[in-house]
């Protein structure tokens, strides 16, 4: 099923109108991003409904074909998860660390972290683990693009802060950023968010996986990222900012997290 899926995606993408419609679209984002438009938060780009729609087709087949075209997944997360992010933003105000986390704003960016502290953790912290994370994945939180197309300034927060929650959510999940563990963090940010883009990502995610891979995936991770996506609390309610010196033990069974049943290795970051 999976092969014929794969098959079929690529003779779509293959079609000149899909080859058009995505060029389109990505002149359109580009000459949304370089113009001064008003808007209700920095970076804020209004958009229509018929341009939203042109922009998640576009940006979903740019993604299906590259899932490391980070803009144009950002950009599809954006047009489609409006209703999730709702269901979001009001778990969070029910929630105290949640309310907290949307009245003050936070950022996780490098010009926020405390590196040197972070490093004098013990192992085992959640600060230490997820520095350990960054460096042995060879990535950085200022990679996570700056919301544009969400219409509502309190929503575009939440999508802001899930895009920088990523990160920490690999260290709780313990997965790296290997097509494998991104699928599973994906099946999790699916379950747990509703997202359409998270579901989207879970559904083509496998495509670009081997047979052994796959295997691993419907038999133990799969299972185990959409149980935990579903019983835990909302990952988005945790001031994480203030959490560095909590185990990572502790932390993963406040938010109701079992260990990952494989362990993944960070070593060959883009292998299937």
């Amino acid at each position: 099923m999976w092969l014929y899926v794969g098959k079929l995606c690529q003779r779509l993408n293959q079609r000149p109108y899909f080859l058009t419609l995505k060029v389109c679209v990505q002149k359109l984002h580009s000459e949304f991003t370089d113009s001064n438009y008003g808007g209700l938060y920095p970076g804020h780009i209004p958009t229509t409904h018929i341009q939203k729609a042109l922009l998640a087709v576009g940006s979903g087949v740019a993604a299906l074909q590259n899932p490391y075209r980070h803009d144009m997944v950002a950009v599809l997360g954006e047009t489609t998860g409006h209703v999730a992010l709702i269901n979001l933003r009001d778990r969070m105000r029910n929630n105290p660390e949640g309310y907290t986390v949307l009245t003050e704003r936070p950022r996780i960016r490098l010009s926020t972290l405390d590196l040197k502290k972070m490093a004098s953790l013990p192992d085992g912290s959640f600060g230490r683990e997820y520095l350990r994370f960054l460096e042995d994945n060879h990535v950085t939180p200022d990679t996570r693009a700056d919301v544009k197309f969400v219409d509502n300034e309190e929503l575009a927060y939440v999508m802001q802060r899930y895009r920088e929650v990523h990160d920490l959510l690999h260290t709780l999940l313990g997965m790296p950023t290997n097509m494998l563990g991104e699928v599973a963090v994906k099946w999790f940010e699916a379950a747990q968010t509703g997202l359409p883009m998270c579901a989207l990502g879970a559904v083509l995610g496998p495509l670009r996986l081997n047979t052994s891979r796959l295997q691993s995936l419907f038999t133990s991770l799969g299972p185990w990222a959409v149980q935990n996506g579903r019983r835990a609390h909302c990952v988005l309610s945790v001031f994480y900012e203030r959490r560095w010196e909590q185990s990572l033990e502790d932390l993963r069974q406040e938010l109701n997290i079992e260990p990952p049943p494989v362990m993944l290795s960070a070593t060959d970051k883009k292998s299937t």
